[in-house]
């Protein structure tokens, strides 16, 4: 179990400093040449790809240790769809939030040594109505939340099944995670982990601290609603 908890605590470290580092450091890029503006930022499809990529490159690191959940909603949604022990569910969600406040803990100290950096921001966190990047409202965002989670874990707990083809599951996982950024960070900034929700809110506080109740209910809900739903219409992996 110390192992276990260990790889989630790296991994959730990584995708939180990859992923929102991506978002806050690289996003936006702006840079001169001879006086005039050049946009270097990787934009939402850059911040939607990193995500994606720490995902599945810790996939392939740490996958046969931990089972590289990474998520809460995610062990939630295997231990709801019988995939792994209720008994772990606790301590891989520990792991997994101090995990990703550790590594925004990091980018913060990063991020703050250029000038002008605060945390108001943002700082990658997620929020809805004024605090959504689009412009949502509170029912749009957790409604989004909700369903890309749901496909998200389906994704999973489907790449993951025994009779699926081994070895391709952190492909497809995390090109999955890329695809649901691209549909969310307009929405939300996107979620879908209340692990990498919580990193970026404790360092913004305020709004971000009060708006994190949305960002832990609706992954959660759609993860479980998954782990239900999969075995009812794919069977038991076992069979």
């Amino acid at each position: 179990m110390k192992n276990k908890l260990v790889a989630e605590f790296f991994g959730t470290f990584w995708l939180v400093f990859g992923g929102c580092g991506s978002a806050v450091l690289s996003a936006g890029f702006l840079t001169q040449i001879d006086g005039n503006p050049i946009h270097l930022g990787i934009g939402f499809v850059g911040v939607a790809l990193a995500f994606g990529l720490t995902v599945l490159t810790m996939a392939y690191a740490i996958g046969h240790i931990s089972g590289c959940h990474l998520n809460p909603a995610v062990s939630i949604g295997l231990a709801v769809g019988g995939r792994h022990p209720w008994s772990e569910v606790g301590p891989y969600i520990a792991a997994q939030v101090v995990g990703g406040i550790a590594g925004a803990g990091v980018l913060a100290i990063i991020a703050s040594g250029k000038e002008g950096f605060d945390f108001a921001g943002g700082f990658a966190s997620n929020g809805f109505g004024e605090h959504s990047p689009g412009g949502y409202t509170m029912l749009a965002c957790l409604v989004a939340e909700i369903v890309l989670t749901f496909f998200f874990l389906l994704i999973i707990l489907g790449a993951t099944d025994k009779r699926a083809p081994a070895g391709l599951a952190p492909i497809a996982i995390g090109l999955g995670l890329t695809l649901i950024h691209l549909i969310g960070i307009p929405v939300t900034n996107l979620s879908v982990n209340p692990a990498r929700s919580t990193g970026p809110a404790v360092f913004v506080g305020g709004w971000a601290i009060s708006q994190l109740w949305l960002f832990w209910l609706a992954p959660i809900v759609g993860g479980a609603l998954a782990g239900i739903v999969y075995p009812l219409f794919a069977g038991k992996d076992d069979k």
